[in-house]
């Protein structure tokens, strides 16, 4: 397959082949969106698709998909800036505020439960300390994107249950890449010192505070200047430009880019033009993420996957990344509400422990059988969620409301992926007289 591939490839002198890449990457946004329209149909988010997609594409199967390609890698990680950028966009702090013990409480043990689940297991099946740091901090993960689509279908995301979640997942997402950014401190050869992870964690937690009070000031006046000009875009561009020079700069401080293009996000989204940046950003973000999603895929060795120790190893991960959720959900005693629907919306790690695992191959420390359970662990939780979410959520409440359901993260991570329908409420039958 990959000499016919080669046929339609014009050879390129010095350079990188130009008309070899338009191929590849029309192959790859074609698989995408046509697996991702398959999953939808199924019930599943988008992701998964762009997922399998990339599994076809890479040598496993087709040997289209090169993921060191440089260009493509390049591609893959705008793909991700985007998609951190609108986490953050869609994550409203003040909002959060009123559950926001219960959900700091949630996040919390939601963090520490699969992490030292997912460290004790990986140990257990045989992974170096590196390898296990890693697997444990893909753990942490919850998807904010498909949590809120789910939710939002069950016209539950503006309950106290619904907000919950939300806080938890951007404390869990936050407080991961923390974690990702000392864990990858220490595979660059930093080492592992209290000093040291202090220091990272500071940098990261101190960047994110700092852009926030900083672009309080700075991004109002900015973005309400920037809307009085009229050429088409200019909004858009200059939320680019914003989202670029702040992960640039997290870069540079000592920090994870992807930190940046956070910490932008929740600048951004106190502006009156967060709907006109949501709208243009996720129409970029149907090009770039879809590109990362494939690129993770055909990192995937199939033959490595279905190994018996990487099955075996995914499945007590699936295990351990189930239960410590659900427990997580249960954790804020105090609260009066339904804590199993809690836990429930916060098992699916979806995008979010894909980046986690593809910065695990990054930093050279996850490949193999462990990168083929940590994703066979992404799948098996971003699988299971909406069905079950849809079986316990019952009659949706009437002040639910469904608020931001079609908002930019949704629908670049689901897509409108249907969810089981909620239970209808009983109504009672008219007494015969």
């Amino acid at each position: 397959m990959t000499d016919v591939w080669a046929l339609f490839a014009a050879p390129a002198s010095g350079g990188p082949d130009v008309p070899g890449l338009l191929l590849t990457l029309a192959a790859v946004l074609a698989a995408t969106k046509i697996v991702g329209a398959l999953a939808r149909r199924i019930g599943q988010p988008a992701v998964l698709g762009e997922l399998v997609a990339g599994i076809l594409l890479g040598g496993s199967v087709l040997g289209v998909l090169d993921p060191s390609e440089p260009v493509l890698k390049t591609l893959a990680e705008l793909g991700v800036l985007i998609l951190l950028f609108e986490v953050g966009l869609e994550t409203d702090l003040k909002a959060l505020r009123r559950v926001g013990a219960a959900a700091l409480t949630v996040g919390t043990v939601g963090i520490l439960l699969p992490f030292a689940g997912g460290y004790a297991v990986a140990l257990a099946f045989g992974a170096s300390t590196m390898t296990a740091l890693i697997v444990a901090s893909a753990m942490t993960a919850t998807s904010i994107g498909i949590s809120a689509r789910v939710l939002g279908d069950l016209g539950r995301l503006k309950t106290d249950e619904g907000q919950i979640v939300l806080g938890a997942a951007v404390f869990d997402d936050v407080m991961g890449l923390v974690i990702l950014a000392v864990v990858g401190g220490i595979a660059a050869g930093a080492g592992l010192t209290a000093v040291g992870v202090v220091t990272t964690a500071a940098v990261a937690i101190g960047f994110v505070v700092g852009a926030v009070v900083v672009g309080a000031v700075i991004a109002r006046p900015l973005m309400a200047a920037v809307a009085r000009i009229t050429v088409a875009g200019t909004v858009g561009v200059t939320a680019l430009v914003f989202v670029f020079v702040t992960a640039a700069i997290a870069a540079k401080v000592g920090s994870a880019m992807i930190i940046g293009a956070f910490a932008a996000g929740l600048v951004l989204h106190g502006t009156p033009q967060r709907h006109e940046i949501e709208k243009w950003v996720t129409s970029i973000g149907h090009v770039f993420v879809p590109v990362f999603f494939a690129m993770v895929g055909a990192e995937v060795d199939l033959r490595a996957m279905m190994s018996p120790s990487a099955l075996a190893l995914g499945a007590a991960l699936v295990v351990v990344a189930v239960v410590g959720k659900v427990i997580a959900g249960f954790a804020p005693v105090w609260f009066k509400g339904r804590k199993l629907l809690i836990g429930v919306a916060m098992v699916p790690r979806g995008e979010v422990g894909l980046i986690f695992a593809q910065m695990g191959v990054a930093a050279g420390v996850l490949g193999g059988a462990e990168f083929g359970a940590v994703i066979a662990m992404v799948v098996a939780t971003t699988f299971v969620t909406p069905p079950w979410l849809g079986s316990i959520a019952g009659a949706a409440p009437s002040d639910g409301g469904d608020g931001d359901r079609d908002s930019g993260l949704s629908e670049l991570v689901s897509e409108g992926a249907p969810s089981a329908p909620p239970k209808r409420a009983t109504q009672a039958r008219p007494k015969l007289s």
